[in-house]
């Protein structure tokens, strides 16, 4: 035996063995045969175990836990050169990708206390899938759209706790141990980050739990091939294998009476950004009314001076808060002033926010530059570097002015009531 054989010999028999491991399952559905690996996300162990069973396994497709954006990201790891930040603000993205930078710092530093690479097990299917030859899915919904659902799902106060919950997690980072890593293989990164969070609001675990373990089902038992090794979280697994019996609906279609719509799973669905709650769209245009109607009644109830002196304070409390909101996001002068100036006006305005306006400002007054964006995977390992990068400082000051306006109206409207008595 030549040595070359030796060591795939040696590879397969250690495959073998893991693949009666626990965190391996497998599952006959839909006429095929499913290798249902359960991995964490910043394991050695489950990193190898990957690589082992897909060679033991050579399956006709890989199924991985990424979407087709991240599995880019990955492939790609020089993407961030082409972020354009002027169109982030200008989309109202803003907010979602500091969010998904602080997720992506919080599994770097784990990865990286731990002397693995984030992501490695997604990185090894990848790498093994090509070496066996086989065809490699991207099961997972799209990041963004699972991010805006679980946003669009939560009150003002509840996204409020979400930002500090996020930092306190970046913060809190360097106490994990192997032991808390271990408890990962339980459950879903994201699990892990926001498991305060999500005791309290349901909308964390049916977001992004219960509806991507649907979506991660139907992608996986509809994938081509009939030997498939799928590679996921292990909080994913037990909700996977309930779902694997349900009726997949990939296009929108009219049910048949009597038919028990529990059993049935509609990707389009799932895959569908919800329109803003009624409340939000009323608050939108309501606070706007109330405060020219609170204006209205200022002039003609108590007369032109009461009427003035309720728009100064107004203009006085928006332009403090949304100041101070720029400032903590160490804006730049002109930012600030721009928070500052936008704030009171944008306020009456549904469609615009006083963030996109310092934000714009904070991008042409502090031009990011190449090395910036070459810098944002190393700056965002620490709460430091998100304010050190002229990158993630400009969404910190569209997201903290905006804050701090909302703060300001909502502080606002009191004095200006009290100032009416």
């Amino acid at each position: 035996m030549t040595e070359e054989e030796s060591t795939i010999e040696s590879i397969e028999n250690s495959a073998v063995k893991k693949i009666e491991n626990k965190m391996v399952e497998r599952i006959f559905c839909n006429g095929k045969n499913i290798t249902l690996i359960g991995t964490a996300h910043v394991s050695k162990e489950s990193a190898e175990l990957v690589k082992d069973v897909i060679y033991q396994e050579k399956p006709d497709t890989v199924c991985v836990e990424l979407c087709a954006t991240r599995l880019k990201s990955i492939r790609d790891r020089e993407g961030w050169r082409n972020m354009d930040i002027v169109k982030v603000i200008r989309e109202k993205k803003s907010m979602l990708l500091l969010i998904n930078l602080m997720l992506a710092s919080f599994q770097k530093r784990l990865a990286e206390k731990f002397n693995i690479k984030p992501g490695q097990e997604m990185v090894n299917a990848i790498e093994a899938a090509e070496t066996q030859g086989a065809t490699l899915v991207p099961v997972d919904r799209e990041i963004q759209i699972t991010l805006t659902r679980v946003w669009r799902g939560m009150g003002f106060w509840e996204k409020i706790k979400l930002m500090f919950q996020l930092v306190l997690s970046l913060a809190g980072s360097e106490d994990i141990t192997e032991e808390d890593v271990e408890k990962m293989k339980q459950e879903d990164i994201l699990q892990t980050l926001l498991a305060d969070v999500k005791k309290s609001h349901p909308i964390m675990e049916k977001v992004l739990i219960d509806e991507r373990d649907k979506y991660l089902a139907a992608k996986i038992k509809t994938a081509p091939g009939e030997n498939i090794v799928a590679v996921v979280g292990a909080g994913h697994v037990p909700g996977i294998r309930r779902y694997m019996d349900y009726k997949v609906h990939s296009l929108s279609m009219e049910r048949e009476s009597g038919k028990n719509q529990e059993k049935e799973i509609d990707i389009e669905a799932l895959e569908t950004l919800p329109e803003p709650g009624n409340f939000s769209k009323t608050m939108k245009w309501l606070i706007p009314v109330l405060i020219v109607v609170l204006f209205a009644a200022g002039f003609f109830m108590k007369g032109s001076e009461t009427g003035t002196d309720m728009i100064w304070l107004w203009i006085g409390v928006n332009a403090l808060f949304a100041g101070l909101g720029a400032l903590a996001a160490l804006a730049h002068p002109y930012s600030i002033i721009s928070a500052m100036i936008a704030a009171p006006i944008t306020i009456l305005h549904p469609m615009i926010a006083a963030g996109w306006v310092s934000g714009l400002v904070e991008a042409v007054s502090r031009k990011p530059k190449v090395r910036d964006l070459e810098s944002i995977p190393t700056d965002i390992m620490s709460v430091k570097g998100f304010w050190r990068n002229n990158v993630t400082r400009i969404l910190l000051v569209v997201v903290f002015t905006n804050l701090g306006a909302t703060i300001g109206v909502f502080t606002a409207i009191p004095l200006m009531l009290r100032i009416m008595n």
